[in-house]
């Protein structure tokens, strides 16, 4: 087996991959201040952006679940892979021939399970397109080409053609080096009565590619009469590939919905192609399944949930379109950007609307023209005769129900006005009173329930605000084993915690203002149990003058010397967190080294004569002279340390 990866090719792939170029291609990312940048977290669920990433250290920290690390954590983390999975990844981004301690370059059935599947997927994808210009993939190109698809289009996304024989793209990965178990894992190859074969035969293909870009399933047309399978087949589960986390279109349009804070969702692989062909850049589609939690999530991470995010949602005309997109609407409280409905007045896709009148009527389709919300509004309420009393009962008990789900309380009531009017009842207060009484009754229904996260409080617990649940900074967890110290838990508002963090802060970022005197500070001069873990790792680290050369090394070196992942989340918190002063210069310095020291001393006199106090006349003659000699030094260090500042240190 090939050993470990040599440290110093490590330190080369972090250094070589900006963390943020990284990070910003599963998220959208904005100034934060401070040289840093800002986003919503990928690893859990909220409605403002805590998650930061600091470019200059390499370090990204999330400020609600307390995640953070260096760039490999994050690929770690967010793809699910082992450190040398991750290391492998990165330094094939980056154009590094890793070394390995044991058996130097690491052959290729060696590599992590990850990794070899998307190169399987990546190699089939060339075989495909290949196989797309070969004479038996006419009836492909004709295909395309009825529905305005040329030859550069196809090129442009990628598609392809997998040949009706039994085992082409098997035999052609086999002799690239691909074992039979991985072909079968990754989905490519299914077992045959004499060993495995294609899965794909005689199909179209769509490359499915993963936020990074990566490909990592495929969508699969038939084009024959005489192919006895569903008209579109996906790849199946497997390990890099779950229908419904992907968004096929999404490594195309993912740069162009973070800058234009728009996404479009359609329902197939042309009308992506149609609309980005029309200049809608920001079509996306599902691959299989209905639109979903997972999708919505990865959409929210690109639209960062400002004011005028908007989502708008292209569905066949015919009533699996509509049913698809009262489905939307169920998920529509998940988002904080303004959801819309397009719909074509002759019920035609984005493929067929380009092909019939061009590429103007697809521009036009999808500007926003329905909100969701009374889309679906008027589908309930067209099911009833309004015409009627019991009608117009029966349509309101049913959409009111649905008004009801909405948290935000003044858009609920802009919503049951609305209602009142499709409706036909005049009397509006009487619908604004009927949706607050059904939401109380869901709240408490849903509280009666311990609060599962179904009812009143809403989907991951989240709290009245509609935020998702925070970890307190005022009760941050002391560090577990041997390394933890007793004491009280963190409170940032005394000032004496303030001020440490502060300083920990300067010793991690600005090691240069506190060196030397930092690394001269003793672990108990910090209160906080897990303050004084921190002191101790950049202690074991070799000291706040380490930092004094290479940064992100020494960074490295603090979180490596963490007892566990405890204390490393606190070292990349504080290590990206902004500083409280406005002016960070040896003057601040100063002040925060003076505090901290200042008040050990003072605790230190308190503790020596409160010492005395207990023992009272029982303290032999040359304890007490020993004793209120050291209260007297310590005075005087004290005064000095107020008159002087940061000079008496």
């Amino acid at each position: 087996m090939a050993g470990r990866i040599n440290d110093d090719d490590v330190k080369a792939v972090r250094d070589a991959v900006p963390i943020d170029s990284v990070v910003s291609e599963y998220l959208q990312l904005r100034s934060a201040g401070g040289g840093n940048l800002k986003g919503l977290c990928p690893f859990h669920d909220e409605k403002s952006p805590s998650f930061q990433v600091s470019p200059s250290k390499g370090l990204f920290h999330c400020f609600g679940c307390q995640e953070g690390g260096d760039t490999i954590a994050f690929v770690m983390k967010i793809d699910h892979l082992s450190f040398s999975e991750t290391v492998e990844r990165l330094a094939a981004k980056a154009g590094i021939t890793l070394r390995y301690e044991e058996g130097g370059y690491n052959p290729s059935h060696q590599r992590g399970e990850r990794i070899r599947l998307i190169e399987a997927h990546q190699a089939a994808a060339e075989f495909y397109v290949r196989a797309l210009e070969s004479p038996e993939a006419e009836i492909g190109r004709k295909f395309l080409a009825e529905r305005g698809f040329d030859q550069e289009a196809a090129a442009h996304f990628r598609v392809g053609y997998s040949p009706a024989g039994w085992d082409h793209l098997t035999r052609y990965l086999r002799g690239k080096g691909f074992s039979d178990k991985e072909l079968i894992t990754s989905g490519l190859s299914q077992d045959g009565r004499r060993g495995p074969i294609d899965r794909f035969r005689g199909r179209l293909m769509w490359p499915i590619s993963d936020t990074a870009g990566d490909v990592v399933g495929f969508g699969a047309r038939k084009l024959r009469d005489d192919d006895n399978g569903p008209k579109y087949l996906n790849t199946p589960e497997t390990p890099i590939y779950k229908k419904s986390q992907v968004l096929y279109g999404i490594d195309l349009a993912k740069k162009d919905i973070a800058k234009a804070s728009r996404a479009v969702v359609v329902e197939g692989y042309t009308d992506v192609m149609a609309c980005h062909l029309a200049g809608v850049t920001t079509a996306i589609a599902t691959c299989g399944t209905a639109f979903g939690n997972d999708h919505i999530k990865i959409l929210r991470r690109l639209l960062m949930d400002n004011g005028s995010a908007r989502v708008i949602f292209t569905f066949d005309g015919d009533s699996a379109g509509q049913k698809a997109a009262l489905r939307a609407f169920e998920d529509d409280q998940k988002f904080a950007a303004e959801t819309y409905i397009a719909i074509a007045p002759d019920g035609m896709d984005p493929c067929d609307l380009r092909l019939v009148k061009g590429d103007d009527a697809v521009r036009d389709l999808v500007e926003p023209r329905t909100p969701l919300f009374e889309f679906a509004l008027r589908q309930i309420v067209g099911r009833y005769d309004l015409e009627t009393p019991a009608g117009r009962a029966a349509a309101l008990d049913e959409a009111a129900a649905v008004v009801a789900k909405i948290k935000t309380s003044s858009v609920q009531r802009e919503v049951a006005v609305q209602l009142a009017g499709f409706v036909g009842i005049l009397d509006q207060e009487f619908v604004v009173r009927r949706v607050a009484q059904l939401a109380r009754w869901a709240r408490d229904k849903g509280e009666g329930r311990g609060g599962d996260g179904r009812g009143g409080r809403g989907p991951g617990l989240q709290d009245r605000r509609g935020g998702a649940p925070q970890q307190s900074a005022q009760a941050y967890p002391a560090p577990a084993g041997p390394t933890a110290s007793s004491g009280p838990a963190l409170h940032l508002r005394s000032p004496a915690h303030r001020t440490e963090r502060e300083l920990l802060k300067l010793a991690l970022q600005k090691p240069a203002l506190v060196c030397p005197a930092f690394d001269a500070y003793g672990v108990d001069e910090f209160t906080a149990p897990p303050y004084a873990a921190v002191r101790r790792c950049i202690e074991e680290a070799g000291g706040a003058e380490r930092g004094l050369g290479d940064s992100r090394e020494y960074l490295v070196a603090v979180m490596d010397a963490a007892p566990d992942d405890t204390v490393r989340n606190l070292v990349t918190e504080l290590a990206v967190e902004v500083f409280h002063g406005k002016t960070i210069d040896e003057n601040y310095a100063g002040v925060q080294l003076v505090q901290v020291r200042l008040r050990a001393v003072d605790r230190r006199i308190d503790d020596v004569q409160s010492s005395l106090a207990r023992l009272g006349s029982n303290v032999a003659p040359h304890e007490l002279a020993a004793a209120q000699n050291e209260v007297w030094v310590l005075q005087q260090y004290a005064q000095s340390l107020r008159a002087r500042g940061a000079d008496a240190l």
